[in-house]
């Protein structure tokens, strides 16, 4: 069975034993990839976050003859999901092979990829480029994808215009052209402590919040009956749930506070603003209704994160050429969401394509198949080759 180069292997290794947990901050990343770049004498942009405390960086890889617009991006996040409560056989930032596997946090999702492309850096240097290659990193992907706005934004405001992105999640290897939206939402009703012998001196926050979930489970029912349906996916329907419910103090005080997060996936043929508004507007319905009982009480709707889906079309030519750099063609579309949707929205043509598993993400002893970083060591030397051609 081929091996991984000993220079993707270092790479992966040196990215895995950094801590880049969502909660943390990931410049000691990004500074290192910053220094590698100079090492190969390719400047690169970092696009901080407000507090500064995390970066996005893009870095672009010219043409031979010095064209900087154009070709082709290799997206990748650089954060993690943490480990907290989870069983490891290994210290998870400390990559380790077993068994023709790569262990460690991060090495499927998606420092594995993130490797595989610094490793390949002096054969892009090298070679008779006709179209530029951009390096895209973000920040807090895990959370929502909210690095990766600023990071489209920049490559549209620099005029990049590049024919196509590919967005390295784990996919094994397969052209994914399609998934779902991701949007996260937190409601927060306030309603008016008492004791709980006092009813009507106070104005319970719970039960508006249970009126509030129940609509959502009644929509969520509808959008899986009566709404749109695609059969390239494992749930074929829009999905939307209660996943969790904060509220209450004590069993003999009326609660003044409860807090319903929901969440929804929705397919590209759904007006996600329509639907947003719509579960919106009933909360904003509740909160007159309790305002009545109570003038002091207010409900607030806030969306916590949200990202497109990805629909590319199958005849698009960008498709072609992930066919041509190695990519698995496939019709189908995955549950999870990535930041593609965000550069398809930009209207850059985007292919979800890395190595690993998506089953092996976030989970307790993460891991990466060897001969998947193979296979995304040869899918980047074909990319380079048809950039050369």
């Amino acid at each position: 069975m081929a091996q991984p180069t000993a220079s993707t292997m270092k790479l992966i290794g040196e990215l895995v034993a950094l801590d880049t947990t969502s909660r943390d901050s990931n410049l000691i990343l990004i500074n290192k990839v910053v220094e590698l770049l100079d090492e190969h004498g390719v400047e690169s942009v970092l696009i901080p976050n407000p507090e500064g405390t995390k970066a996005n960086l893009l870095a672009t890889i010219p043409a031979s003859d010095g064209t900087r617009t154009g070709g082709v991006v290799l997206s990748g996040h650089t954060d993690v999901v943490p480990v907290d409560g989870q069983s490891w056989s290994s210290e998870p930032f400390s990559a380790q092979v077993r068994d023709g596997k790569l262990y460690g946090r991060g090495t499927c999702d998606m420092k594995g990829y993130l490797g595989v492309v610094l490793a390949k850096l002096p054969e892009m240097l090298k070679a008779p480029l006709k179209e530029p290659i951009h390096l895209a990193l973000s920040y807090d992907e895990e959370i929502g994808c909210v690095g990766a706005v600023s990071l489209v934004e920049r490559i549209v405001a620099e005029g990049l215009a590049p024919r196509g992105c590919f967005v390295g999640e784990p996919s094994s290897m397969r052209a994914i052209r399609g998934h779902k939206s991701m949007n996260v939402f937190k409601v927060s009703f306030h309603g008016v402590a008492a004791h709980s012998s006092l009813p009507r001196e106070g104005l319970n926050a719970i039960s508006y919040a249970l009126r509030f979930a129940s609509f959502v489970e009644k929509v969520s029912e509808e959008l899986r009956t009566q709404g749109p349906s695609d059969p390239a996916f494992i749930e074929p329907t829009t999905t939307m749930n209660v996943n969790r419910i904060d509220g209450g103090i004590a069993v003999n005080t009326i609660p003044s506070e409860c807090v319903v997060f929901f969440e929804y996936r929705s397919l590209a043929v759904v007006d996600r603003k329509a639907l947003t508004e719509r579960i919106r507007l009933h909360a904003l319905e509740l909160e007159a209704q309790m305002k009545a009982a109570n003038a002091a009480a207010y409900v607030l709707f806030e969306q916590q994160s949200g990202a497109p889906g990805l629909e590319t079309d199958a005849e698009e030519p960008f498709v072609q050429f992930a066919s041509a750099c190695g990519a698995i063609a496939t019709d189908e579309k995955v549950t999870y969401g990535t930041e593609a949707g965000l550069f398809s929205s930009a209207g850059i043509p985007t292919v979800v394509c890395g190595p690993g598993d998506i089953a092996q993400a976030h989970a307790p002893d993460e891991f990466i198949e060897l001969d998947q970083i193979v296979a995304c060591e040869q899918f980047i030397d074909n990319l380079v080759k048809e950039l050369s051609r």
